[in-house]
């Protein structure tokens, strides 16, 4: 009978040690670092995935054609490129 009394007023908790504790801390805090990082990451995706898909919309625009007309091409392809490395190395 004293059991079913305790069990009708179960209020959802139950007392941890210390050590529980400082564990479900940690694990907490490792969560949000390793969600923090992957926000990181897709922001860095998404910012790759943009700087790269206008290049491929220019080069298909026109397939019939057989040149390609791009002046100043050199200093275009290495600011594309320090662009690239600066979102790779989490700058950009």
């Amino acid at each position: 009978m004293a059991d079913d009394i305790y069990n009708a007023f179960d209020f959802g908790f139950t007392a941890v040690d210390e050590q529980e504790l400082e564990a479900v801390q940690a694990a907490a805090a490792q969560v949000e670092t390793t969600s923090a990082t992957a926000d990181d990451l897709q922001q860095r995706l998404n910012n790759l995935y943009n700087a790269v898909q206008p290049l491929l919309n220019n080069l298909k625009a026109n397939p019939d054609k057989s040149y390609i007309w791009w002046p100043n091409r050199a200093q275009k392809v290495e600011a594309f490129s320090d662009m690239l490395d600066s979102i790779y190395n989490g700058n950009g």
